[in-house]
Parts: structure tokens; sequence; C-alpha cells
């Protein structure tokens, strides 16, 4: 059986992305959204998504390349001196694993984002982190211990098949997916043992940002069995923090191709938010 999630990051980030989640779930084939609490638009966001019923809707944990929900002074050491979180990755992610007052920092601020979309009064689908930071240990351990006390039922493990992608275009070996493949598939492991839903394959990565009509429909064509997750950015165009280089409108426009939702029922594609599937 295929079933499959498609899902909007950054919801909240702008009204741009705001308005493309709603419009791409309206008209296109869109399902679930994951959600910045602490987004420049993440109010706007809620509003659209409470009148949007079948719109499934997680947590876009972000702990790099963005604020915190927390007030800087409560978590000095994960944030810079403009009190936005740090970008510098490794350095921040062994901090978090080796200083004990670091995870607490860290433990405090994952919580209260969890807190801050139970507060929107929208069910929570799934959680996934800003730049797959949840692949670090000890913050799937924190999304696990905080997760579970708000009905976590779902998440993303960036694992990517690339026989797949080379069945769409041609596509060269990657040394990314290559080094982050075995912790994904630990994570995988991690999240289904605690009764949460994870994705047998998940597509996005290698095309971050450059998700054409094209690529999407070959995704939906060779999808594999199981439950697979397709992940997007569609919005309006570019907006104030946006990726450079990222075809936002592109993106919105594959979301609402008409052929897409053709080759879904060819394919006898199951479509939902994690919630809808059981846990494999």
């Amino acid at each position: 059986m295929k079933q499959l999630v498609i899902t909007a990051d950054d919801f909240g980030a702008a009204e741009a992305v705001n308005i493309a989640v709603e419009r791409t779930h309206e008209n296109g084939i869109l399902t679930a959204a994951s959600l910045m609490v602490s987004g420049a638009a993440a109010s706007d966001a809620v509003r659209r998504a409470r009148a949007l019923a079948s719109l499934r809707v997680g947590l876009h944990l972000v702990l790099v390349d963005g604020k915190p929900i927390l007030p800087a002074a409560s978590v000095p050491a994960l944030v810079d001196g403009r009190g936005h979180f740090r970008n510098d990755m490794a350095r921040a992610g062994a901090a978090m694993f080796f200083f004990p007052a670091v995870r607490r920092q860290l433990e405090a601020e994952i919580a209260a984002q969890f807190e801050a979309f139970a507060a929107t009064g929208l069910k929570l689908d799934h959680v996934n982190a800003h730049k797959h930071f949840h692949l670090h240990p000890t913050i799937a351990g924190l999304i696990l211990k905080i997760g579970r006390q708000y009905g976590l039922r779902g998440a993303r493990v960036p694992l990517e098949p690339q026989s797949v992608l080379g069945k769409i275009e041609m596509h060269g070996a990657s040394g990314t997916v290559a080094l982050t493949a075995p912790f994904a598939r630990m994570l995988r492991s991690r999240f289904r043992r605690a009764g949460i839903a994870a994705p047998d394959q998940v597509f996005g990565l290698a095309w971050s940002g450059a998700m054409t009509a094209s690529r999407l429909a070959g995704l939906i064509t060779h999808l594999p069995e199981g439950l697979s997750e397709i992940y997007m950015h569609p919005a309006l165009g570019e907006y104030p923090g946006s990726a450079p280089g990222y075809g936002y409108g592109a993106e919105m426009a594959a979301l609402t191709d008409p052929r897409m939702k053709e080759l879904i029922a060819a394919g006898d594609i199951r479509l939902g938010g994690f919630g809808d599937f059981p846990v494999q």
C-alpha cells in the first residue's frame, strides 16, 4: 500500500508562505504543514489552519536559523549576541551533547515550543526540526521525552532513497546522504519503538527548494510502497528570511498542477497526515 504525506515547511515564517499553504491545500495536493511557532507570521498561520479542517499541522522545531520562544537570557548558550539561535550547528550540537547546563536550556526551549503549539488549539500531527537538527541524538531524545506529553504521533526521518531519484533524472551519489543515513535509520527505529509514526522514506532533501512539477510528478509516479513523505517550501515568492535561490513559486505551482491528482489516483496512493496512518 502506498501512503503519502505532502508537507509544507516553514508555515508561519511569513504571510507569503501561509497563503501558499492555504492555496495548495485547498486547490492542490498539500496535506500537511509544519508550523514555526516563533515565526513572524505564526498567528496568521494559526488563523488560516483553524479554517482548514483537513490540513494536518505539526511543529517545525526551530533551534537554528531563527529566534527562541524563551527570552534569550533564559537560553544564553543557545543564542548569539543578537538573541538569535547560533548557526554553528557542529559546535552548538557538541555543547548540547556534552554540557548538562546547555541540555537544560535546550530542554526548556523545546518544551516551550511544544507548549506554544499546544496553546494554538491545533491538533499536533507531527514534529520535525529546521535543517533536520533532530538527527542530533540529544534533540531526538528530548523530542521523545517532551512530545509524548503533547500526544506526538508522527515525526520526519530524513532518509531519502537515491535509487528513486535516479529513476527521475541523473543523480550523483551524495556524501551528505551517506554520512547521515545511519543516524536517520537509528532515529526511525527509535521513533517507531516509541509508538511514533515515522516514514519509510522522505523526499525533499536533494531537491530542497527546487521541487519542480516534473520532479514531483516523477516522485509520485515512482513512489515506493509504504509510508512516504514529500516535503516542500511553497510561497508566493521571496520573503524576509527566505533561502536564497529557492524556487518558492515553482513549488507552489507544482502542488497545484492538475496532473498531480491524476497521478495520485492512477497510483492508488492514499494521502493524509502522519496521524492518518498506523505506526509501522
